[in-house]
């Protein structure tokens, strides 16, 4: 009885503090009303300004608090894209008012065209050259950041303790296509735009797409708390009239809010750089809210297929890695400056000029672009930059074929689009100058991150 009870003893002295590790996990989550005024521009000047408003844009993310680590803060916004000196602004302001540090804030956007593009690194240099405000709103700008983070202040006031993460996935039928179909030489012979009204283009197979939402859940025992979806395709059915929307995406996310009251959706855009719903959608207006209840559709099939498993601070990683991406090579930055310097050209080619020399200033300076895996039991979230081919979100999932993996692209937009290597040789839109920043090294930069990151 003697050894017996010293046995018990020690098994209690060894039991309690491995006990005491397994820390909780508390989230909280926001949303506010990002939409920019009248007479804003949209889609960084490239269409009509604001006229008017079919849906309020957005900002909505949520905040995990594991026990024992920094908060992590996830932010999905409804605009185009936000680049350089702007990414860096947002996470700094975020992680200041969760308490925690930059590099623990990811910050998307889910890139509609009806919306703003914020990138103070451009409006600095077109400031300079008599062209301030011609990108985005400055002023709406600030607030849009002003609101979010007074949205963090509140609602990390009230965390809710996570007990389960869940995850679910669905195939969204008859959305996306890959939008650069090839002839028989090997180049690109048809470009299917978002909305495309050649019908031998749309005729075309749907290419090489992702076919799957996938449905990140927390819970708090039997009690859904939020849920975080990820598509790949760029989500514009019509635009360039004026009228703010948060578009398909959007109206999808919306209609599965309404029929989940109480739970917190948020949406990740995927890498999507040559994917839209080209094949599916002519512009005709009717085709949006076809297209969104496709989407929703997916959505609420990859929720209800949720399995649930039981997770503490233990099990979550956030494991972050800083990349250079090679800079293209074959846009001179002196001709760029004289470009921008000459006043009597078009303001469109003079601002693209100011974009491509605030990329090639943050190169050239150093900046890095950060990359991040996080890792809830086993399910990996990588978070990714610019607008990448959906080629890099198979590479990941072929990285780790037993367990689930999703993409957030459409981080830091300064870079523009990020093809693959060979499609630099393939020509179309999308990697041509001044649209893809980056050389066609970059695909071998990518890939042995994303390794890096998921093992």
């Amino acid at each position: 009885m003697r050894v017996f009870g010293r046995v018990f003893v020690f098994l209690s002295i060894l039991t309690f503090p491995l006990q005491s590790f397994a820390q909780g996990i508390s989230i909280c989550t926001f949303k506010t009303e990002i939409t920019p005024p009248k007479g804003s521009p949209l889609c960084g000047g490239a269409v009509v300004p604001v006229r008017g408003v079919d849906d309020p844009l957005t900002a909505r993310g949520v905040i995990i608090l594991p026990e024992g680590q920094q908060p992590i803060v996830l932010c999905a916004l409804d605009v185009v894209g936000i680049a350089n000196a702007s990414h860096d602004i947002w996470r700094e302001t975020l992680a200041k008012t969760a308490n925690t540090t930059p590099d623990r804030v990811a910050v998307h956007c889910l890139h509609q065209h009806d919306a703003p593009e914020f990138d103070a690194s451009t409006e600095e240099i077109l400031a300079a050259n008599g062209m301030s405000g011609s990108g985005f709103n400055v002023a709406h700008a600030q607030e849009a950041l002003e609101k979010t983070s007074a949205a963090i202040a509140e609602t990390i006031k009230s965390p809710q303790p996570i007990t389960q993460v869940g995850f679910g996935k669905a195939e969204v039928i008859d959305v996306a296509s890959n939008r650069r179909v090839l002839g028989p030489d090997g180049k690109v012979k048809w470009i299917r735009w978002s909305a495309t009204k050649d019908p031998e283009a749309r005729a075309q197979p749907v290419g090489t797409i992702d076919p799957l939402v996938r449905a990140v859940s927390f819970w708090n025992g039997d009690k859904p708390v939020a849920v975080i979806t990820y598509y790949a395709t760029h989500p514009q059915s019509y635009y360039g009239f004026g009228q703010v929307t948060w578009d398909f995406p959007g109206i999808a996310r919306k209609m599965c809010e309404d029929e989940f009251p109480g739970v917190a959706w948020i949406h990740f855009n995927g890498a999507s750089g040559n994917v839209t719903a080209g094949k599916y959608n002519d512009g005709n207006p009717v085709n949006r809210p076809a297209l969104a209840g496709r989407l929703a559709d997916g959505m609420k099939k990859a929720w209800a297929a949720t399995e649930k498993k039981p997770i503490t601070a233990n099990d979550l990683q956030w494991k972050t890695l800083d990349v250079e991406l090679p800079l293209r090579a074959d846009v001179p930055e002196d001709k760029e400056r004289a470009i921008l310097a000459d006043a009597s050209l078009d303001k469109g080619q003079r601002q693209m000029s100011a974009n491509e020399l605030a990329w090639i200033e943050r190169c050239k300076s150093g900046h890095k672009i950060t990359l991040v895996n996080l890792k809830l039991g086993n399910v990996s979230i990588l978070h990714m930059p610019g607008e990448l081919f959906i080629e890099y979100q198979l590479a990941a999932q072929a990285m780790k074929p037993d367990a689930p993996v999703c993409m957030a692209a459409y981080g830091n937009y300064g870079m523009g689009y990020i093809g693959t290597a060979i499609s630099y040789t393939q020509g179309g839109y999308e990697t041509g100058a001044h649209v893809s920043r980056t050389a066609p090294e970059v695909e071998g930069v990518l890939t042995k991150a994303m390794e890096t990151l998921l093992h």
